[in-house]
């Protein structure tokens, strides 16, 4: 790969990172919310599950408009790990901005509030977990605002080393 073409591959990635990131925010807003209801619930589900078809789709269009429509699977999977790594990024940012600034605990009641409730205390006594819930809370609320953003950031990254083989396999085009 030549300076020109790495360049060019950033630049693309770092575009696309920044898709997969309001992708992620959304999935993540979502999530948030969707602790008290349960249609955005599962929308922060499936716009989580979207992930890999949106990286794969963003990759095609790399590949057929920065590309020429060729790519091989190296240049691909560059592509799709760097994409993954700006996206985690910034979402790393907006959840460190969310936990230090927005959210005041409020994830923390919410989860106390749902397992707390009869239902709640009915399931976690069921399975025998009331001991372990109660030591998760207690470390939930230990854990400060960048320690949540880089956990999510570590594991986005590492998702993306994972998922970028079958999208690197998947939208490989080469001369033949």
């Amino acid at each position: 790969m030549t300076a020109p073409e790495y360049i060019q591959l950033k630049a693309y990635a770092r575009q696309d990172g920044f898709f997969l990131a309001l992708l992620w925010t959304a999935s993540f807003a979502c999530y948030i919310l969707g602790i008290t209801n349960e249609l955005l619930g599962m929308l922060a589900l499936g716009l989580a599950v979207l992930t890999p078809f949106f990286v794969a789709g963003r990759l095609r269009k790399f590949r057929d408009e920065g590309r020429e429509g060729l790519i091989s699977f190296k240049r691909g999977y560059a592509y799709t790990v760097f994409v993954f790594f700006y996206g985690a990024i910034l979402l790393a940012v907006v959840q460190f901005l969310y936990f230090a600034y927005v959210d005041h605990g409020y994830l923390l009641s919410t989860f106390s509030k749902v397992l707390s409730s009869d239902e709640g205390k009915a399931l976690v006594t069921q399975y025998g977990m009331t001991q372990m819930v109660e030591e998760s809370l207690s470390e939930m609320a230990n854990i400060r605002p960048i320690d949540y953003a880089l956990n999510i950031l570590t594991v986005n990254i590492i998702i993306g080393f994972v998922l970028a083989l079958p999208i690197g396999l998947a939208m490989q085009r080469v001369k033949r």
